[in-house]
């Protein structure tokens, strides 16, 4: 079973995306900014990262651009789960960072099909 990071400062958004991911028969880690998520990158073997922008102490681009510098991490699948649609979409047009965008507007479908898309097939329930 594969494992998420979940990083956003709202607990109703760590709730609901944890519930979508625990469905897909992921393990789900949270994180409650940039700064514990960088630290939980570094302790656990993690599959994927869903990422909120705005939050304390470090927002979600900074926490982006230092996985994706980093060799250790620079392959770990990043999700933008951001309600800053404009700024977001930019961001992951001009390939800065992320490995795609998902509005927290969105339908949970759309959510899990971008996660089960960019994790091997094995670790997600079909």
């Amino acid at each position: 079973m594969g494992a998420v990071l979940v990083v956003d400062d709202d607990l109703a958004q760590q709730l609901i995306v944890s519930k979508i991911l625990t469905k897909m028969g992921l393990n789900v880690i949270v994180a409650n900014d940039g700064i514990e998520a960088l630290s939980l990158v570094e302790s656990h073997r993690l599959d994927l990262v869903v990422l909120d922008i705005s939050m304390p102490r470090m927002n979600g681009y900074e926490v982006c651009h230092q996985l994706k510098a980093d060799e250790k991490t620079q392959k770990l699948p990043v999700v933008m789960y951001s309600s800053e649609i404009e700024n977001c979409r930019y961001f992951w047009t001009n390939r800065r960072s992320a490995d795609a965008y998902v509005s927290k507007l969105c339908h949970p479908q759309e959510l899990a099909a971008t996660i089960k898309h960019l994790l091997r097939k094995d670790l997600v329930n079909p």
